[in-house]
């Protein structure tokens, strides 16, 4: 078992106390009280309630860092150090009825995310990760898959919103995938993907409509179990919309079947 930081253990404890109001509220969802945020894009009262609780645990443990929260906007503070929040990364799935959505909180130190957790309340799955020490799930290290050959690998994808669908090139690049790779997903949680490709599950994914608290934990627990993650040109990320990961091995192949043929 991994000696946690400090940082971890506090996110894990508030992961514990939030899963348990989110599977209450998941078992009655047909009584969540919804509202529309945006087109094609949902938040429930209980992603309210689950942040609130959030932000309020946090404050306790660590009274001067900052926050950027998906429900509840950005408040900095003189640290140097920021969480950054997801309360349901997959709101649309849990609005549904499905058990596929994970809450998502990273840290980041100067504007470079240096620990993270994506926890799955319902299958009872915790992926984190710290720079420099490696990713784990529910303790076990994990690393990404070996795959290299493409009529073996998974790829993952996330719908761009329906306001985004018109003369958008992504149903182009599903149907170059498709006709070259062995299987597409769409699982519909941008953390979970992360994760999964992460611990081997998934070999790589791509979307081009993602906000930084979808993929801030996700990107340090992809790195630290050996993804890569770029733009869909191949050169570095910081927080664009263009993301592409991978397990590092099909990288650059599929960077070319996706978006340079």
């Amino acid at each position: 078992m991994p000696l946690l930081s400090a940082e971890i253990n506090v996110l894990e404890k508030i992961c514990d106390k939030v899963s348990k109001v989110i599977i209450r509220d998941f078992g009655e969802v047909e009584k969540l009280q919804v509202s529309r945020k945006g087109p094609g894009d949902f938040v429930t009262k209980t992603d309210k309630k689950v942040e609130k609780i959030i932000i309020e645990e946090l404050e306790k443990a660590r009274p001067k860092y900052g926050f950027i929260a998906e429900e509840s906007g950005e408040r900095k503070n003189e640290s140097e150090f920021n969480w950054i929040i997801d309360p349901i990364d997959g709101t649309s799935n849990f609005m549904h009825g499905i058990p596929h959505f994970a809450i998502s909180i990273a840290l980041e130190k100067n504007g470079e995310v240096i620990s993270g957790i994506v926890c799955d309340p319902i299958k009872n799955e915790t992926f984190y990760a710290e720079k420099g020490r490696g990713a784990y799930l529910n303790n076990r290290r994990i690393r990404v898959s070996s795959r290299k050959s493409l009529d073996e690998v998974i790829g993952l994808y996330g719908c761009p919103p329906m306001i985004k669908i018109d003369g958008n090139k992504f149903f182009d690049q599903i149907k170059k995938a498709s006709s070259q790779i062995h299987k597409l997903r769409n699982y519909g949680s941008a953390a979970l993907d992360f994760a999964y490709v992460a611990a081997g599950r998934a070999d790589f994914a791509w979307y081009d409509h993602l906000n930084y608290w979808d993929y801030a934990a996700g990107k340090i627990i992809l790195l630290e179990a050996g993804g890569t993650i770029t733009d869909f040109a191949g050169k570095s990320f910081v927080k664009q919309k263009e993301t592409f990961i991978s397990n590092s091995y099909i990288h650059d192949e599929v960077i070319k079947i996706l978006f340079k043929n």
